[in-house]
């Protein structure tokens, strides 16, 4: 059985009505993604930071799985499929995707300030006071602008497994995450799914796009690996 690796962004999750990181002018909802995005915005206004995450939260509860991620899991009938995703939501799991990876952490779990190896899955509104096993603050477990990228490693070696390289809804242009096409092996195909890919058709020989959103482009796709 041949390792199928996707590495899946912003648009995957769009057509689920969850709104993508960053728009082009480098807001996110009408926030500077410093201010939210940053320990620097942590230490500055924790009250922002929560509320605005609390809010990222509630609306991540009331949405569903789209086309898109349901049809990947049909993926896992012909190949060993790992998701390497960009995404905070649950989304690829509530869909029933087996295998996978969140590199920039994930919305609906929380960590303690002090240790960050203590993780707890976390639904509620999460709140100034709110603590840990430790006594410590509680905050978002999601990879903040500066920080390091704890899943990077373990990516990039699910990565160089790949016999089939799948990218879908993301721009390639936020690193460390865009560094991973460069780990697959030589000749491997890529599938480049998104409205407007950002990489040329002649920076890989090998490379397919497939210019459309996630949930027609994903179906295209089916078609061409079944």
């Amino acid at each position: 059985m041949q390792n199928l690796v996707v590495l899946t962004g912003a648009g995957m999750s769009a057509e689920s009505g969850l709104k993508t990181f960053r728009d082009a002018d480098g807001l996110w909802e009408g926030h500077d993604v410093m201010e939210v995005a940053s320990p620097e915005g942590w230490h500055k206004n924790k009250e922002l930071v929560l509320d605005f995450y609390n809010q990222r939260r509630r609306q991540l509860l009331q949405v569903s799985p789209n086309k898109a991620h349901k049809k990947l899991v049909d993926l896992e009938n012909k190949y060993h499929v790992s998701i390497i995703t960009q995404n905070v939501d649950d989304l690829h799991e509530r869909a029933g995707s087996k295998n996978v990876l969140h590199i920039h952490g994930e919305l609906l779990k929380v960590r303690s300030i002090t240790n960050e190896h203590l993780i707890y899955s976390w639904k509620k509104d999460l709140l100034d006071g709110d603590t840990c096993e430790m006594g410590t603050q509680l905050r978002p477990a999601i990879v903040w602008f500066g920080e390091a990228v704890p899943m990077l490693e373990k990516a990039i070696e699910i990565t160089k497994t790949a016999d089939i390289l799948i990218i879908i809804g993301t721009s390639m242009q936020v690193y460390p995450a865009a560094s991973l096409i460069h780990y697959i092996k030589p000749n491997t195909p890529i599938y480049f799914i998104d409205p407007k890919p950002s990489i040329e058709q002649s920076s890989y020989s090998n490379l397919i796009i497939i210019s459309e959103k996630a949930s027609i482009g994903v179906d295209q796709l089916l078609k061409l690996l079944f």
